[in-house]
Formats: C-alpha cells, structure tokens, sequence
C-alpha cells in the first residue's frame, strides 16, 4: 500500500532579525514589468549584487586580480509581497553554510522599512581558481568574512 507524500511546508517570509548584514539597493525604473512591480529576475540580480558588494567592501574579494572567484551554481527564491520602482529596497543576508571551497547565503529582500522580507531566498558560490575553474579551499580572509555571517 502506498502513502500520499507528506506536503511540503509553504515558505514563510522571515523578519529582519534572520539576516546578518544589509545593503540598500536603489530600484530602477526599468525593473519594473508590464504589471507595475519589479520583474522576478530582477531579484536574482539584487542577491548577487548584495552578496558581492558586501564581499568586495569588506577586502575578501578581488573581482578583477583576484585568483579566486566565486561561481553560483545553485539560486531559488520565494515571493510575499511586491517590490516596485520607486522603493529602495534592503537586502538582508546571512551565510547558511560555510563548506570547503562553497557557501550558501540566505538572501531577504525588504522595502525598506519594513520587518517582513517581500522575498526570501538562497544562492550558492563555489569559489573556485580563476583559470582552472577547479574548485579550491576558501582563502583565509574571505573564510574570517564569511564567518561574522554565520
């Protein structure tokens, strides 16, 4: 006899105290779509924008000599509410899992002001050499980065 599959929890938006460190980020008029609220790729753009500007403003990422750099291979996002031009928007992150040579970050996107994430997700680096394109351990000052995250 076969068992229906357990339902999965629905994703719930988390609160600002879920998240480590935050980023204002300006909306664009262009983010907008045909149905007045900022287009769902738009948000898989603001995670890595978040991500890698806090990265690069803390000194743990060199974009352009560094010999490390990070490659998504994994992304997902759940929507609450919507976002739209003209709001700044304030992305939340935290680091979810520190690995060997990957992190997974939580991402949460808030209008600004407000305690509840408008979207909640995730997104995955695995820092790799920039001309191998192998995987390698996380250099030690990205890793201490990383870890006010956690």
């Amino acid at each position: 006899m076969s068992h229906p599959a357990t339902p999965a929890a629905r994703p719930q938006a988390k609160a600002r105290d879920h998240y480590r460190v935050f980023r204002p980020i300006g909306t664009r008029w262009s983010d907008n779509d045909i149905y007045g609220h900022v287009n769902n790729v738009v948000y898989y753009s603001w995670f890595d924008t978040a991500v890698n500007a806090w990265l690069i403003g803390q000194g743990a990422l060199d974009i352009h000599g560094g010999k490390v750099i990070g490659l998504v291979i994994e992304t997902q996002c759940n929507y609450f509410a919507p976002l739209a031009f003209p709001q700044t928007v304030e992305a939340g992150l935290r680091v979810a899992h520190l690995g060997q040579s990957s992190v997974r970050y939580e991402v949460g996107l808030f209008a600004e002001g407000c305690e509840t994430a408008a979207a909640c997700g995730h997104f995955v680096h695995v820092y790799v050499d920039r001309d191998t394109r192998r995987p390698v351990p996380l250099p030690a000052a990205l890793k201490a980065v990383l870890e006010t995250a956690l």
